[in-house]
């Protein structure tokens, strides 16, 4: 077992918002638990029962009070609070009533600088901006979509997209323009906000060409609203600025339990971008749950390091519709050295700080050691998540950040907008584990035949349904898209695509992608993007790429190459891959490594074979990561197992 990092006082816990919804099933359903794993199986069996007491607890508001949690518990298909009618948005601004003075957003951008929100300022900027949406044409179930950073541009325009009942989707500004396409064009948006530019790095970003080339290729698009930063705002399109300043009240459009509220993308091996479309109650109830795992109050002041791309940027809103005031933060994490996020949160007074575990990993690398630059003398809780933390980080934190601090890593996904694993503020932590599987949500390790493990690693799966898996996929008519990606595997069980680990107390760890998913610090991809940007070469033939993301193993990916016919493969060569890969995906997805190879190993039907590619660069024995008879090209895995070879020598 590993070894004990920090252990809670008892006051902390009954003092935790976990302990009070103890004390509240107790009250009210007679129910008492001998630990937190007798709480989490009653969670995961009596689900109508457990999630009902969440809906209490939270005392969420809504237009039309539900008959029935859980109608059907079929997966995929569950059906949840069918007779409900609710508004995400005016879940989260009712924390505006009677607290209009208190901070609810504090906005820190290397492009705009600090800015400071309260709730009424907030409430009155949303309700504004929705009232010009509306006279925009935009209406319950149209598309809003934008290309923003994370500052209160962001939020606002969400909160008012979704108080009409329109649905949100939005891409972070460094995203390549076909990137951005491949997810928009999908969804035909109404509506289309853009930031023509920003800094990042101290390097202003001109964006104007790319939203240009992207906006002439939207034609289902009314109204562009430019938020200027480089330039002018350009004819026929409106400035930001303008939309905020209607003396107008704020209004919520009550909607069904499962309308669409967001739509958010997780990519496969082949074709475009998932569109998954997560509904207005699921959300809600989801991140109020997690709440309770994250200890929030609203006299928490909190931050997670996110891009707008990432997850974690709508995980926000998680502490947002507590009543916390959130802090965002939109620059460079190592400008002009890795103590900047550490100064914000010194001066911020943050009570909770959450990163990408790449993060943490660079800050133990860098060698600063914050508890003796930066006083964090407010700072209670930190988390991480988006690739598996060392625990050699965890080492780092608590000797070199704070030693009275709660670490409580978690590991979820975008597809159900949430997390599987998690802290809890009454459990010690351990050097390299999560603390816990979350309240309602049925986590189990499951070998290939669908036998739970205890204590091995397998695949990542959730035998019971929960209120935020996707509704669909957009353009998925027939469902088959959405089963496929998560149950074609174990028939009626969500799979997840990572491997973990759970033992007896229900501690877990997460070692990395079962599937071909690009894990890059934090933000998935998959590979068909890649693959869309270095096929689209004349000078390329063929390409396979995979993500050798593991835990206690730096992120590693490779590029495999099949040059055209007579041309020469040299640095040159490589950089022109490099730069179309920066220009239609991300700087943030450019290989660590591009090599040369003869042929890729494919199936009879054409696949590529990334993930047995991927298990053998992980150590896999050659002769079990796949079936040479299964493959149109059995020698083409010849080279990889020599390339592997030769990486397990370095």
């Amino acid at each position: 077992m590993n070894p004990v990092l920090w252990t809670p006082t008892l006051e902390r816990y009954e003092a935790s918002t976990m302990a009070a919804f103890e004390r509240h099933v107790a009250d009210t359903c007679d129910l008492t638990f001998e630990d937190y794993n007798a709480m989490w199986r009653w969670s995961v069996t009596d689900l109508e029962g457990f999630w009902a007491a969440i809906w209490d607890f939270f005392e969420f508001r809504s237009g039309t009070p539900y008959s029935r949690i859980l109608a059907d518990r079929t997966m995929p298909g569950a059906k949840w609070c069918p007779d409900a009618t609710l508004n995400y948005a005016e879940n989260i601004l009712r924390h505006a009533e009677g607290r209009e003075e208190h901070p609810a957003i504090v906005s820190f951008s290397e492009t705009s600088g600090r800015k400071e929100l309260s709730w009424g300022e907030l409430r009155a900027q949303v309700a504004s901006v929705a009232a010009n949406l509306r006279r925009m044409g935009v209406e319950k179930d149209d598309r809003v979509v934008a290309v923003l950073p994370n500052t209160e541009a962001a939020l606002i325009a969400f909160l008012a997209t979704v108080s009409i009942g329109a649905t949100w989707s939005l891409c972070a500004p460094d995203m390549g323009h076909v990137a951005i396409l491949d997810r928009f064009k999908q969804v035909a948006p109404k509506v289309f906000i853009a930031q023509d530019g920003y800094v990042h790095a101290g390097k202003t970003i001109d964006r104007r060409d790319v939203l240009a080339e992207i906006t002439a290729q939207l034609p289902s698009v009314a109204q562009f609203v430019t938020l200027p930063v480089a330039g002018d705002v350009p004819d026929g399109h409106i400035a930001w600025d303008s939309l905020l300043h209607d003396d107008v009240p704020f209004e919520a459009t009550q909607v069904p339990f499962d309308q669409p509220l967001w739509i958010v993308y997780s990519s496969g091996t082949t074709g475009t971008p998932k569109p998954i479309v997560h509904g207005h109650g699921g959300v809600m109830l989801e991140s109020a749950k997690q709440s309770l795992h994250h200890d929030l109050t609203k006299q928490d002041r909190f931050c997670w390091l996110t891009s707008s791309g990432w997850i974690m940027w709508n995980a926000q809103w998680t502490a947002l519709a507590q009543g916390v005031t959130v802090c965002m933060y939109d620059g460079a994490p190592n400008h002009p050295d890795m103590l900047a996020l550490w100064r914000f949160a010194a001066d911020e007074k943050l009570t909770y700080l959450g990163a990408g575990a790449a993060f943490f990993s660079g800050c133990l690398k860098a060698g600063i050691t914050p508890r003796e630059q930066v006083d964090l003398s407010a700072l209670r809780s930190i988390g991480s998540t988006g690739s598996p933390l060392s625990s050699d980080a965890y080492d780092w934190i608590y000797n070199d950040v704070k030693a009275d601090v709660w670490l409580a890593p978690i590991s979820g996904g975008t597809d159900f907008a949430g997390a599987f694993v998690l802290g809890h503020p009454g459990m010690p932590v351990r050097a390299g584990e999560m603390q816990c599987r979350a309240l309602g949500n049925a986590v189990r390790a499951y070998d290939p035949e669908g036998n739970e493990l205890v204590g091995e690693v397998g695949e990542l799966v959730c035998t019971e349904p929960l209120p935020s898996m996707p509704l669909y996929f957009w353009g998925d008519d027939d469902g088959t898209r959405l089963f496929d990606s998560y149950f074609d595997t174990y028939p009626g069980v969500w799979r997840h695509g990572d491997w973990i680990s759970i033992d007896e107390s229900g501690a877990s760890v997460i070692y990395g992608r079962s599937d071909a998913t690009i894990n890059r610090k934090g933000l998935r991809l998959g590979s068909a993007e890649i693959y869309q940007a270095v096929e689209g070469l004349d000078e390329v033939l063929d390409s396979l790429v995979v993500d050798l993301e593991f835990l206690g193993k730096d992120s590693f990916m490779p590029l495999f190459v099949v040059p055209a016919e007579g041309v020469v493969f040299d640095q040159a060569f490589k950089d022109k891959i490099n730069d179309a890969i920066r220009k239609t995906v991300s700087a943030r997805f450019v290989p660590n490594e591009i090599v040369q190879v003869a042929e890729v190993p494919r199936t009879l039907s054409g696949k590529k074979l990334e993930v047995p590619v991927k298990k053998l660069l992980l150590g896999g024995d050659p002769a079990r990561v796949v079936n040479r008879d299964s493959m149109a090209n059995p020698t083409s895995f010849d080279f990889f197992i020599a390339y592997a070879d030769a990486r397990a020598t370095m």
